[in-house]
């Protein structure tokens, strides 16, 4: 059996690729090049969909609500520090958002900069202390409704295809990045 920390794992995957291109456009601009404002524009979209509305949910509705639960026994429960760098991140997305409407390249490179930094570290926190502590205290049946929780959040947030569609993104963010440094 797959476990809920292995999917969100898995779903990290995507993100750091997107995290990795967006520094190299951070890099591209400073380096004298114009902001691409299609590209920053598919990057939110990416971030608000698939890290936020379909990864961030099942880590904030299910894993960590149940982490919070009375009857699941942490010594130290990192929960309300995942959930603040979530937030944390969001506002990083908004400056991107804001310095692109404004023109402001400075903006739109700091914000874009901050986030990737924040959720590297997010990433590996979550990839290397909170998951495993997660499969430590819930047991296989937890995991199993757990499973079946994931499957219905992502049924009621994505239609068919739309989860592909987002890692199609993916690999098309590479590929401008790609094409840009040559």
């Amino acid at each position: 059996m797959k476990k809920p920390t292995q999917i969100l794992s898995e779903e990290h995957v995507n993100i750091l690729k997107v995290i990795d291109v967006l520094l190299e456009e951070c890099n591209t601009i400073e380096s004298g090049k114009d902001v691409d404002k299609d590209f920053f524009e598919r990057v939110i979209d990416f971030i608000r969909n698939y890290a936020d509305k379909f990864h961030h949910a099942k880590e904030e509705d299910i894993l960590f609500e149940k982490l919070c639960d009375d009857k699941v026994q942490l010594q130290c429960n990192p929960v309300q520090q995942m959930l603040y760098e979530h937030d944390l991140g969001r506002n990083f997305v908004k400056g991107i958002e804001i310095g692109l409407k404004q023109g402001d390249k400075g903006m739109v490179v700091d914000n874009a900069r901050n986030y990737a930094h924040l959720l590297r570290e997010h990433i590996e926190k979550e990839d290397s202390i909170l998951y495993p502590m997660a499969d430590s205290v819930l047991d296989e049946k937890t995991q199993k409704t757990m499973l079946s929780k994931f499957k219905q959040a992502e049924d009621k947030r994505f239609a068919k295809g739309v989860k592909e569609k987002y890692i199609a993104l993916v690999k098309e963010l590479e590929n401008d990045v790609i094409l840009r440094k040559k």
